[in-house]
């Protein structure tokens, strides 16, 4: 494999190369959208790093990596230019998430009230993956607008946040730290 270099210089008047070459302006919605899931990933990475949860780290690189797959995904205009070596996201991955948000679930209390993110790092951590995960959306889904995006990856993203939303209130449970509600008032 050839070995990839850190700086390349190519992109310091403020465009960058797809995969199949083309050069796009940095502020391009492509590279938003893709860039905003390079951030999520490296948030994966804190809140593993923060935890001690075992069932949460195992899930997160297996989110952290589908991610790696879905920035790729965002990375080509078209399926044409997608790596050989890599599978496009899969349904199963969809399904895998909502499993996961199934699991979690029924350990919580029903959910009556709007949660105020906090209380301990990890719960705030988790929290920001989730913001961070709705922007990464919102891109995607504009950049559906101007050029098809896979109807599993829009999919994917959108349970995605709802699953670090679930885990937040996980760790709270879990760490015994009472959620700060919010009833509109």
């Amino acid at each position: 494999m050839k070995e990839i270099k850190v700086y390349t210089k190519t992109g310091d008047n403020g465009v960058t190369s797809l995969f199949s070459g083309k050069r796009v302006p940095k502020h391009d919605i492509r590279i938003k959208a893709y860039g905003t899931i390079d951030e999520l990933t490296a948030w994966l990475g804190l809140i593993r790093d923060t935890t001690d949860f075992d069932y949460a780290k195992t899930t997160l690189v297996r989110i952290q990596k589908q991610l790696m797959t879905v920035a790729s995904q965002l990375a080509v205009e078209s399926q044409k230019d997608f790596p050989k070596n890599l599978t496009p996201l899969q349904p199963e991955e969809v399904q895998f998430i909502e499993k996961e948000i199934d699991l979690l679930t029924d350990r919580l209390p029903p959910l009556k009230n709007f949660v105020i993110p906090g209380g301990h790092i990890l719960v705030s951590y988790t929290h920001l993956a989730r913001s961070v995960c709705r922007r990464a959306e919102r891109y995607v889904t504009e950049l559906d607008h101007q050029a098809p995006v896979s109807a599993t990856l829009i999919a994917y993203i959108n349970r995605l946040s709802d699953y670090f939303f679930t885990l937040s209130r996980i760790f709270a449970l879990d760490l015994e730290i009472e959620e700060v509600k919010w009833n509109g008032n």
